[in-house]
């Protein structure tokens, strides 16, 4: 059964919808596909990806899609429990097993019963809790701590993963024959910069969004705010491009929008914090340096005149044609980004939404 199926039940999750989340791009394609092929499973998923790609999107859906939909997500964010916590957080603990433990207490392991266990951030988990995990996919038995009896539970086992678990087997910090049960099924979320198609249908969908929350509708963003925002590396991720969207429907600043995308001037001029892990190109790497060298200065000249191009070129003494093409080389805004609306204060119940922002026409 494919997900569009179940449209509504990711309606009622309070989750993008799925069009949305996927996108176009051929990469996501292939994750919905993979997704949808192993929903209505209970083989252990990884699901892989860099931080803001919608990991935890990806493990609400298959639990929401699975045969176990009516048991309980239980999620365990690993590396925000002490180590010492986390035995007893995921096994619980019988009443008298250490100073303290006035009565039995149900781990996240057990409230997963019939249902969906997530660990998130599996790679911080500690070898004996490993081990101890290994055993619970093996069997479906544990043992609470200060107990005896071995206790069993049904439960899907989700994790999630922002860093390379291989390597972490490699230096000994996570184990191989758990790396093989928790990744029967191994699903990579790729980072926003490897799916830029889906960036217009994200942008409609938050700015829509949020204009709801906020009983706000800003102005479309400019040609040349949306194609700096293509040719934007976006570390975060979606995570970043939503909160850069929900500040620009609150505050209204195109200005403000676009001074977020443009990379900080080092304190030392050129930098040379480079990865050398590996091989590099002294090429690119030196072709990268002056791209962002000459974005730099552009942007501070075109400021320091008032965005007139005129101007800017006969300062920067190269023709007009040639800073038209290196503006939009470096994605950089060719017009100036719009200042901060002020807008007129209004009684909180005479504010009204604009006509819908899905209803006119996007310029992107």
């Amino acid at each position: 059964m494919t997900l569009d199926h179940h449209a509504e039940s990711a309606a009622s999750l309070n989750l993008p919808p799925l069009e949305i989340f996927f996108g176009k791009t051929a990469v996501m394609q292939a994750v919905r596909n993979k997704l949808e092929r192993v929903a209505e499973t209970d083989v252990p998923v990884l699901i892989q990806g860099e931080s803001g790609t919608g990991k935890e999107i990806c493990v609400r859906l298959l639990h929401a899609f699975s045969l176990r939909a009516k048991g309980s997500l239980v999620k365990v964010s690993c590396p925000a429990i002490p180590h010492s916590l986390l035995e007893t957080e995921l096994f619980g603990y019988e009443k008298g097993a250490f100073t303290g433990a006035m009565s039995t207490k149900l781990g996240r392991v057990e409230q997963s019963h019939n249902g969906t266990l997530f660990l998130d951030e599996v790679g911080s988990l500690d070898l004996g809790v490993q081990s101890k995990l290994l055993q619970v996919l093996q069997d479906g038995t544990f043992v609470r701590v200060g107990g005896h009896e071995p206790r069993s539970i049904v439960t899907r086992l989700v994790s999630a993963s922002n860093t390379d678990l291989r390597s972490q087997v490699e230096d000994g910090s996570f184990r191989l024959d758990f790396l093989f049960r928790i990744n029967a099924v191994t699903i990579n979320l790729p980072p926003l910069r490897q799916r830029i198609a889906d960036l217009p249908i994200l942008i409609d969908y938050f700015i829509d969004h949020y204009a709801k929350i906020f009983h706000n509708a800003p102005e479309l963003l400019s040609k040349s705010a949306v194609r700096l925002m293509q040719n934007y590396h976006w570390p975060g991720n979606i995570r970043q491009l939503e909160n850069l969207i929900r500040s620009y429907v609150l505050i209204g600043s195109e200005e403000a929008l676009v001074a977020e995308l443009m990379p900080e001037t080092p304190r030392g001029g050129i930098t040379t914090d480079i990865d050398l892990s590996e091989p590099i190109s002294l090429k690119n790497i030196t072709k990268k340096a002056t791209q962002d060298l000459e974005r730099q200065i552009i942007l501070k000249v075109l400021q320091e005149n008032s965005w007139n191009r005129q101007k800017t070129a006969k300062w920067l003494q190269i023709s007009y044609r040639s800073l038209l093409y290196k503006l939009s080389e470096v994605g950089m805004p060719e017009v100036p980004p719009r200042p901060l609306r002020i807008p007129h204060l209004v009684k909180k119940e005479e504010r009204t939404l604009k006509p819908a922002l899905s209803s006119r026409t996007r310029i992107y």
